[in-house]
């Protein structure tokens, strides 16, 4: 178990290690090196500068416990699992929601969204993540440093505004999910969710529960094996992935926002930098070679690039099933959560509904306390208050706070008796409006010499950041356009 108290041991009695040497030395990945702590098998103290240290016989005990490679592997994945399906945030209710809307209600015409939007969102989160490691700061604290204090509460605002909806929507298809299996009143469950998971976020580690809810998360991945299953015509489907069939319809350019809003989501841009800045205290980084820059910018272009990739495989299933089991079958409008789970029917049959409601509510428990976290971290940058999810209550009382208000408001947004699905197309499209904004701070921060050195935005990065600003503009405006023609 991490001893949490601080200290100076003399190297020269007893040999401590810092993480990144503990993991060499055992040739595994970091963040199995971290669980291992985490999970209480191996010891370590904590340094007066805050990084980890582990005696050097601890080696003994790891290279037991690891046993053989299969070993490995199995405490590999298990370390892996949390992490990726929280950051994996396009499969929360609102991507589940937003992707079937659209994949039921405009067919295959929409699914090329899937694989342009890929290195979109790769190079915004490589943004995002590249100014987290190259400042040590959050994006929050960034932007204060180095705009106006007027510029970063509006952004700020923006975040908790959308978080807030967000939250509001999931915690909606949660109820309806759980609805579809019992008689109980919908706000009744709404308010026992939102009581429930306050409670659990204020006084459980988010990582300790994290790990009894990840396997109901991993349900979306029924979608990928349901597509196929269903043996669409992959000639058909090919040609709609990467051909755009735009629509110029009020309709269809909504559809594209809101996809593009629950793909990119703002709250995202501040967790990543945020999780940069954790990491490079985890790695003991200090920057003071180009080498170990170098080295920083490769792992981290493998977490992003890895995350991405599974969040839009996921995406591209839920908009193909959903095209090839309902638009194709004359439901072109999905109303009811039950409506959603049919697309699964070929691969659960009778318990498609079972298992649509397992995904909606076991990523809903793992979103909704990143949502509101993430606000409160960006907040409480601003305000320098004690902010972090091991605090005790009464040791950041602002902080939990905010996170309390922002799961309260967005209950409170279900009693407006709009449906959830379409609630959660609503926040997913008002997710791609506020993104806008904030991405052009985070690629005018990115592109500042004063601030990044010589580790400004990449070529690419610069291209499909600044195409995603501007093309989602253009659809903006043109959709508005259209309204009042």
């Amino acid at each position: 178990m991490e001893k949490q108290n601080q200290t100076n041991q003399n190297d020269s009695q007893v040999k401590l290690l810092s993480l990144s040497q503990f993991r060499r030395e055992l040739g595994i990945p970091l963040i199995l090196a971290k669980k291992l702590i985490v999970w209480g098998e191996i010891e370590s103290v904590k340094a007066l500068d805050g990084t980890l240290r582990i005696a050097a016989p601890e080696i003994a005990v790891a290279k037991k416990l690891i046993g053989t490679p299969i070993g490995k592997a199995r405490l590999f994945i298990k370390a892996l699992g949390p992490g990726l399906i929280t950051g994996a945030s396009d499969d929360d209710p609102s991507g589940i929601g937003t992707y079937s809307a659209v994949g039921a209600t405009f067919g295959l015409s929409i699914l090329w969204m899937a694989v342009w939007l890929l290195p979109i969102v790769t190079a915004i989160q490589e943004a995002c993540a590249r100014i987290g490691v190259v400042t040590n700061k959050g994006l929050a604290e960034v932007i204060k440093q180095h705009y106006s204090r007027k510029i970063l509460l509006g952004a700020i605002s923006l975040l908790i505004i959308a978080n807030v909806v967000n939250i509001g929507a999931d915690l909606g298809a949660m109820a309806a999910a759980i609805g579809m299996f019992s008689n109980l009143n919908t706000y009744l469950v709404i308010i026992l969710l939102t009581v429930g998971i306050t409670l659990l976020e204020i006084f459980v580690q988010y990582h300790f529960y994290v790990k009894f809810l990840k396997f109901l998360a991993l349900s979306v991945v029924a979608y990928v094996i349901t597509g196929f299953l269903i043996h669409p015509d992959w000639l058909n489907v090919f040609k709609n992935s990467f051909i755009p069939n735009i629509q110029f319809s009020s309709q269809y350019l909504f559809a594209m926002v809101a996809v593009f809003g629950t793909t990119i989501t703002p709250y995202l841009f501040f967790w990543q930098a945020s999780e940069e800045v954790e990491e490079g205290k985890l790695l003991e980084y200090k920057y003071k070679t180009k080498k170990r820059l170098i080295d920083r910018m490769a792992h981290m272009r493998m977490d992003v690039y890895t995350g991405m990739l599974l969040a839009n495989v996921v995406f591209y299933f839920i908009v193909l099933t959903t095209a090839q089991v309902l638009f194709s079958h004359g439901v072109t409008s999905i109303n009811t959560a039950a409506d959603a789970a049919k697309a699964l029917a070929p691969l659960a049959g009778k318990n498609a509904a079972a298992l649509f409601a397992f995904g909606i509510i076991g990523t809903g428990l793992l979103a909704i306390p990143v949502l509101a976290g993430s606000g409160a971290y960006a907040l409480s940058e601003v305000l320098s208050w004690n902010e972090g999810l091991e605090f005790k209550f009464l040791q950041a009382k602002g902080f939990y706070l905010i996170i309390i208000l922002s799961i309260v408001f967005g209950a409170l947004f279900n009693f407006l008796q709009i449906n959830p699905i379409t609630a959660l197309y609503y926040a997913a499209f008002l997710n791609g409006i506020i993104a806008i904004p904030l991405l052009y701070l985070i690629m005018k921060i990115g592109d500042r010499q004063d601030i990044m050195g010589d580790e400004r935005h990449p070529k690419w990065v610069k291209f499909f950041g600044w195409f995603a600003v501007v093309a989602m503009t253009i659809a903006i405006v043109v959709m508005i356009v259209m309204n009042f023609v």
